[in-house]
């Protein structure tokens, strides 16, 4: 198996928090987040399997290779866990199986596909129906996610990286919308969950049904941003969704 990068930045005795990104995305980011973090706390951020420095990888792609990857690169430490889009369900899933490890979580706009109300015209759900072309598809997701103007803008170097990250974002999309990764009784750390006003329907909605699910949830509106918060608007994204669960769970 292709080792999983991960950096570690901040104090190496402080509080650890880690960092865990979405599809088609990579530890990068983070990185603005991390730096928010790094003068508190030891910020760990990682590429998942398949992306960024942790490609090429054989997989496989689903919910517990992702978990196990996570629960490595604590080795045994606690955090507290902050995942964007489908990092979140890696994060609450890490919360569900592995409490222990977990003392609070955090999650932004991030897709609860298995549920039966979830849109299937989501970037998310057309990728997954290109699955036979992992690299058509992966194209077709950043497209999406960022523009055609500024795709075609992109070094075709670039690009071709990112379609070459296809084949983990159709397996894990997949894998997400036919297998529920955890009960909303198995989590029983505190979560903040958050949407960004000027984002899509769907993620309103999938971050207040959470909610809603969950023993122990707050629901967080970011104003004015969109599904790319957490590298967009850092500062705030702290301020908001992170130091309020900060204060509830320190020290660990």
């Amino acid at each position: 198996m292709t080792d999983i990068w991960s950096q570690t930045a901040g104090e190496q005795t402080a509080p650890l928090v880690l960092l865990i990104h979405g599809s088609m995305d990579r530890s990068a980011g983070m990185l603005k987040l991390s730096r928010q973090l790094d003068q508190r706390f030891q910020v760990v951020r990682y590429d998942r399997r398949g992306y960024g420095r942790s490609y090429p990888h054989q997989g496989p792609f689903g919910m517990q290779a992702q978990v196990d990857d996570a629960l490595h690169i604590l080795d045994g430490r606690r955090a507290l866990v902050v995942g964007h889009s489908y990092g979140g369900i890696v994060a609450l899933s890490l919360a569900a199986h592995h409490g222990d490890q977990t003392v609070g979580v955090v999650v932004y706009e991030s897709p609860l596909s298995w549920q039966p109300w979830w849109p299937g015209s989501t970037a998310g759900a057309v990728a997954v129906a290109a699955a036979g072309q992992p690299q058509r598809a992966a194209e077709q997701f950043m497209r999406r996610l960022i523009g055609d103007q500024r795709w075609e803008s992109l070094p075709e170097s670039t690009r071709q990286t990112r379609r070459n990250e296809g084949i983990a974002m159709v397996n894990e999309l997949a894998d997400l919308r036919m297998h529920a990764p955890f009960s909303a009784d198995q989590i029983r750390v505190p979560v903040v969950a958050g949407y960004g006003s000027s984002g899509a329907a769907h993620h309103r909605r999938g971050m207040e049904f959470l909610v809603d699910q969950l023993a122990d949830a707050q629901l967080v509106e970011m104003a004015n941003c969109r599904h790319d918060a957490p590298l967009s608007d850092a500062a705030l994204f702290c301020s908001v969704m992170i130091d309020p669960l900060v204060h509830r769970v320190e020290p660990w």
